[in-house]
C-alpha cells in the first residue's frame, strides 16, 4: 500500500529541496521566526491541506483531515535557530547547495525535517489514500531559547479550542533518519556565594570553583557528552554585603529532577563554606521572560529535564515495521546531546502532556548549531517518504489492491 505514496513521493523531489533551501536562507532566530511562518503557511496552502493558519503563539499549523475516527497524529519541528556565527549574516556564500548537502543555520535543526513534515502532509493528500485519523503538522516558535513556548501553545490552547487531542507526537529534530526515543538533560545553575568580607567571598568561590574544575577533569575523555561545565560570573562591588557567583551546567540523567541537581551542588559548596566560615552559599536556576514574535509571553527555567518514551510502546514499534516494510534499515537510539543546551520539545511533550513521543529527521545531530550545519538532500527526500509512510501505518486504512503492497 506504499507504491502509491512513492509514486508521489518521485514527483515532489526538485519542489522539496527548492522548499528546504528556502527556509535554511530564511533567518529564523528564537523569537523572530516571522517569515519562516508564512514560508510556511503558503506552502502548507499550496500542497492542498485542508487547513493551514498562524496561531496566537506564531506556530505554522496545518491539518489534513480524516474520517475522524483513528487517533491524531501530530508531527512538530521548530523555526527557530541559534544565532549565526559572529561576523556572519543569512546571504554569505556558505549558505549555498554543495556536494548534494544544504548549508545554513538550522540546516540540520531542523528545517531539512520541517521541510519533509510539511510536504508528507502534501504526499498523503495527493495520494487519495483513506485516512481514519487526522494528521496536523506544525511548525513551532521558541524552541531554541524560549524552552517549547510555541508547542506549549499549541498543546494548551491552539489545539484545543479546534477540538483536536494529538495521540502521540513525530519531532523532525535531527536523527540521521534513526528513530530515537528521547535524551538527558540539562540544567544552568548558579552558585552565589555571599559574606561581609570580599576576600573570605573571593576565597570561598574560587576553592568552590576549583573543587567542580576538578570533578570535570575526573570525567571519561572517551564519552563527548559533557556532564558538568563551569564557569566564574564576573561582577563589581564596592560596599558589602558582597557576594560572587559560578556558572554551573550540569547533566540530568533519567529520573533526575533539577531540584535534585540543585541540591547536589548546594551541599557540595556549603560543604566547602563551612571550612571557611563567614559566608553563605545558595544556588538556583535562573529565570527568564521569552516574547514569542506573535506577543506571547512566560518564564522559562534555563535548563531542560531528561525524557524518554518507552522504547517498547507501540508507537514506536509501529514506526520501526513501516519503515521497515519500505526496505529502511531502521536505527533506534536517543540523541547525546554532546553539548550543552541542545535539547527538544520531547521534553514538554512527555513530561507535561504525556504524549508519546519520537524522533525522526534528516539532520545529523552533531553538526547542529555549528557554522557549517548541514543536511544532505537526499536525505531529507527520504525523510519525506518515510514521515509519510509513518503518519498513514498510524492514522490510515489498509488498502490492498493488485500490484500495491
Amino acid at each position: 500500500m506504499y507504491q502509491r505514496l512513492a509514486a508521489e513521493c518521485g514527483g515532489v523531489q526538485e519542489a522539496l529541496t527548492d522548499f528546504a533551501r528556502k527556509l535554511i536562507l530564511t533567518p529564523s532566530p528564537s523569537l523572530s521566526e516571522a517569515k519562516v511562518a508564512g514560508l510556511v503557511e503558503q506552502k502548507m496552502k499550496k500542497l492542498q491541506y485542508d487547513n493551514a493558519f498562524l496561531d496566537d503563539f506564531g506556530n505554522a499549523v496545518g491539518f489534513i483531515l480524516g474520517r475522524g475516527q483513528g487517533p491524531t497524529l501530530l508531527l512538530i519541528t521548530h523555526m527557530d535557530t541559534v544565532p549565526l556565527p559572529s561576523g556572519l549574516s543569512s546571504q554569505e556564500p556558505w549558505m549555498a547547495a554543495m556536494n548534494g548537502r544544504l548549508f545554513g543555520p538550522g540546516a540540520a535543526d531542523c528545517k531539512g525535517g520541517m521541510a519533509a513534515q510539511v510536504f508528507a502532509g502534501g504526499l498523503l493528500k495527493r495520494s487519495l489514500l483513506p485516512l481514519e485519523g487526522n494528521l496536523v503538522v506544525a511548525a513551532t516558535v521558541a524552541e531554541e531559547c524560549g524552552r517549547s513556548l510555541g508547542v506549549k501553545g499549541l498543546i494548551e490552547k491552539t489545539l484545543p479550542e479546534l477540538g483536536f487531542d494529538p495521540a502521540c507526537v513525530v519531532l523532525g529534530e535531527p536523527t540521521n533518519l534513526g528513530l530515537y526515543y528521547g535524551h538527558d538533560g540539562w540544567v544552568a545553575a548558579e552558585i552565589t556565594v555571599t559574606g561581609e568580607d570580599l576576600f573570605q567571598v573571593s576565597l570561598v568561590k574560587s576553592t568552590i570553583l576549583d573543587d567542580l574544575l576538578g570533578a570535570m577533569g575526573g570525567d571519561s575523555t572517551d564519552e563527548r557528552a559533557e556532564e558538568l561545565v563551569v564557569r566564574e560570573v564576573s561582577g563589581h562591588q564596592t560596599e558589602g554585603p558582597f557576594s560572587a557567583a559560578i556558572e554551573v551546567g550540569r547533566r540530568l540523567r533519567s529520573g533526575e529532577e533539577v531540584a535534585d541537581a540543585l541540591d547536589q551542588l548546594e551541599r557540595q559548596a556549603a560543604q566547602i563554606a563551612e571550612l571557611f566560615g563567614g559566608v553563605s552559599v545558595s544556588a538556583q536556576v535562573p529565570h527568564v521572560q521569552q516574547q514569542a514574535f506573535a506577543g506571547s509571553t512566560a518564564v522559562v527555567q534555563k535548563g531542560t529535564p531528561p525524557w524518554y518514551t518507552d522504547p517498547h510502546h507501540p508507537l514506536l514499534k509501529r514506526a520501526c515495521h513501516a519503515l521497515a516494510a519500505i526496505g529502511n534499515n531502521v536505527h533506534l537510539g536517543k540523541w547525546r546531546l554532546d553539548r550543552q543546551c541542545l535539547g527538544s520539545a520531547g521534553r514538554v511533550l512527555t513530561n507535561q502532556f504525556h504524549l508519546p513521543t519520537i524522533g525522526y529527521g534528516p539532520g545529523r545531530e552533531e553538526v547542529a548549531h555549528n557554522e557549517d550545519e548541514f543536511v544532505e538532500i537526499e536525505k531529507i527526500q527520504k525523510a519525506l517518504f518515510g514521515t509519510a509512510v509513518i503518519a498513514y501505518d498510524l492514522i490510515g486504512i489498509p488498502v490492498y489492491e493488485k500490484g500495491v503492497g
